[in-house]
């Protein structure tokens, strides 16, 4: 008899979700994680702590900015980094906490340290070697470098390293200008610090609607961040605490360089699989460490699963948990399914950017026949309000049938916006069908049926 039915191997949204998904079908679970806290990357050095400081310096900026127009008088607030950053971890430790409380709950057994699989069927855990009858790998990724670069998470620092500085810099240069680098650069650019995106590619936000991109560096340069785009960095060099780094033009191959106290890498992400003895398992992987996965998320090796950052895909925390669900229903004989074509994707900073189903770009590529219909939020009264009112609603829908290809959103709450769209899209609905349902007023979401009711007559407050 096995020790488990289930052993998870990863305690991030993808394996924590997976293993409570598990138990709750009836399997026996455990899930290995060598944190001290449960909950992965994104709970403990990524998504929760990130949003925790642009939240905080959300407040700042409106107090420095906005407070006076709504008759709130009186001197901004200092910023006391050290109680920022306590309160922070407070978010981080009652989420984690959360987590811990759920597994008790639902009687998943947390192996704590880390795992390999020495044999099918089998997880080594410290000196101990577990049985199950499936294990699903869920190890997540681990932020990724560029030659030329050592990361000191001091002065040179990935996005751990970002959340918790021991000082506000008064510099900050940004390697990469996705959606991790220009989230902490929007913090610090609130802080005050001088931060310039240095990006590859001559736009920002690869893979964005294109209209959207554009909008949105706008926006943050009038936020007051810079951006060297169309640049291939050559290397950091770090002396007396400082950073230089060099880059080259693609335009003109012309050199140059930046200084800065603090160098961001936010380059990406690439898979963490390291230690867990797949190669000599015989686990198939893919060109960029990525784990080969079949339609039912099941390895080359028969009883060995895996999900989230370490296969193909977005690297995002709910593509992860989607699959966590589905995958523990297969593993349970059940049907278990993911919908790829319907993943948001969100940035959060202020304002929110958001996106679903397909860009224009991509539908040129495919060479199929669409309509687009926008509302900017000038249009809109609350958002004129808040004084949140850059920005639009950018709906796509099939020129034949209108059923919904996709929506970008830049602007107030786009992130909770898109999910309207989301759930259209699982039903194969119609831009007509949004612009048939009554929204409240005064609403954000009063945008997205005024982009819907564009795609069709005409938006009634454009």
């Amino acid at each position: 008899m096995a020790d488990f039915d289930v052993i998870v191997i990863g305690g991030g949204p993808g394996g924590y979700v997976c293993a409570i998904r598990c138990a709750q079908l009836g399997l026996k679970t455990a899930c290995v994680e060598g944190r001290d806290a449960l909950g992965g990357t994104c709970l403990n050095v990524g998504c929760i702590p990130s949003k925790a400081l642009l939240n905080a310096t959300h407040q700042l900026h409106e107090a420095e900015h906005n407070f006076a127009k709504m008759g709130l008088k009186g001197k901004s607030p200092s910023v006391d980094w050290k109680q920022m950053q306590a309160y922070k971890d407070d978010v981080i430790g009652g989420n984690t906490k959360g987590i811990e409380f759920l597994f008790k709950k639902n009687k998943v057994t947390w192996l704590k340290g880390w795992g390999s699989i020495p044999a099918a069927g089998q997880v080594k855990v410290g000196d101990e070697v577990h049985s199950a009858k499936k294990i699903i790998v869920a190890t997540g990724s681990e932020p990724a470098s560029l030659p030329g670069i050592e990361i000191d998470e001091k002065t040179v620092v990935t996005s751990t390293g970002a959340l918790s500085l021991p000082k506000i810099p008064k510099s900050m240069v940004v390697i990469g200008a996705g959606v991790i680098g220009l989230e902490m650069g929007s913090v610090y650019a609130r802080l005050g610090a001088d931060v310039t995106v240095v990006e590859y590619l001559d736009a920002i936000t690869p893979g964005m609607d294109g209209e959207i991109a554009k909008s949105f560096q706008k926006i943050l340069q009038k936020q007051g961040l810079k951006f060297v785009l169309g640049a291939a960095v050559q290397g950091v060099s770090t002396a007396k605490g400082k950073a230089t780094v060099s880059y080259k033009l693609r335009k003109d191959d012309s050199d140059a360089t930046l200084d800065a106290e603090v160098v961001l890498v936010a380059t990406g992400r690439k898979p963490y699989t390291d230690g867990l003895g797949l190669e000599a398992l015989g686990v198939e992987m893919l060109p960029r460490g990525q784990i080969k996965t079949d339609a039912h998320w099941q390895t080359s090796v028969p009883g060995i699963y895996a999900i989230g950052d370490a296969i193909t895909g977005p690297m995002l925390a709910h593509k992860a948990e989607d699959e966590g669900m589905a995958v523990a229903e297969v593993v349970a004989g059940k049907h278990g399914h993911v919908n790829y074509d319907v993943i948001p994707g969100v940035i959060y900073t202020t304002p929110e950017v958001a996106s679903v189903g397909k860009t224009e770009e991509v539908l040129k590529q495919e060479g199929r026949a669409y309509k687009v219909g926008k509302f900017s939020f000038m249009g809109n009264g609350r958002a004129k309000a808040v004084f949140q009112a850059d920005g639009f609603v950018k709906l796509i829908v099939d020129a034949a049938t209108d059923r919904i290809l996709g929506c970008h959103i830049i602007g107030p709450a786009a992130g909770d916006m898109i999910h309207e769209i989301c759930v259209a899209m699982e039903f194969g609905a119609s831009a007509q069908d949004i612009a048939l349902t009554c929204h409240a007023h005064p609403t954000y979401s009063e945008a997205v049926r005024e982009a819907a009711l564009a795609c069709g007559d005409g938006a009634i407050h454009a």
